[in-house]
């Protein structure tokens, strides 16, 4: 059987460590971290322009024995 991988996002209002203790009492180690742009699109003067707002931590992990 291979490792199972489930992916953790840091939601507003989490932190860190009790996004990591969730995944320590599911019984995942987590083995990256990404942080992923969060965009938002307006237009300006008939242009379409993305923006950066914020960004959201995620971890993926496995499935430990």
């Amino acid at each position: 059987m291979g490792k199972q991988k489930k992916r953790f996002t840091v939601e507003e209002g989490d932190t860190i460590d009790s996004v990591l203790n969730t995944m320590k009492e599911e019984g995942y180690t987590p083995i990256r971290r990404v942080e992923e742009p969060i965009f938002q699109e307006h237009i300006e003067n008939g242009e379409k322009k993305v923006e950066p707002i914020g960004s959201k931590i995620v971890f993926d992990a496995v499935k430990q024995n």
